[in-house]
């Protein structure tokens, strides 16, 4: 069974936050979504400086299976992509919490993490 560290949020679309430097979060998918999609082959990540709002597409993660949208969990601006997945798309399914994480958001001023699940929650949904 995937583990789902406790220190992060959770997207129903299978996306994880991480509580950063005052208002920045680093977004990733969870090893449940990495798993499920096989062996990611190409990463297709939003531009630094883009707005992204909670729940719309802002990407893709193309798998040897199929291809999926990477849907944002919170609102805000791209500060940062992770440009080692140009190269090493398979670090996603590796490393999905850690050197697999795909980009980084200042939050808007009205976003609240406590709307996402905690890891139980989530623990709960993707074994639903």
């Amino acid at each position: 069974m995937p583990d789902y560290p406790e220190d992060l949020k959770y997207s129903a679309d299978h996306e994880w936050v991480r509580s950063g430097n005052g208002s920045t979060v680093r977004v990733g998918i969870t090893e449940y979504a990495a798993d499920q999609l096989g062996d990611i082959v190409f990463v297709s990540l939003p531009t630094v400086g883009d707005a992204v709002a909670a729940g719309d597409s802002c990407g893709e993660l193309e798998s040897t299976k199929s291809v999926s949208d990477v849907f944002s969990p919170v609102s805000g601006t791209v500060t940062a992509v992770n440009e080692v997945l140009g190269g090493s798309p398979e670090t996603v399914n590796g490393d999905p919490y850690g050197d697999g994480w795909l980009f980084e958001v200042d939050l808007g001023a009205d976003v609240d993490l406590d709307d996402l699940m905690d890891a139980d929650a989530y623990a709960e949904q993707a074994a639903g």
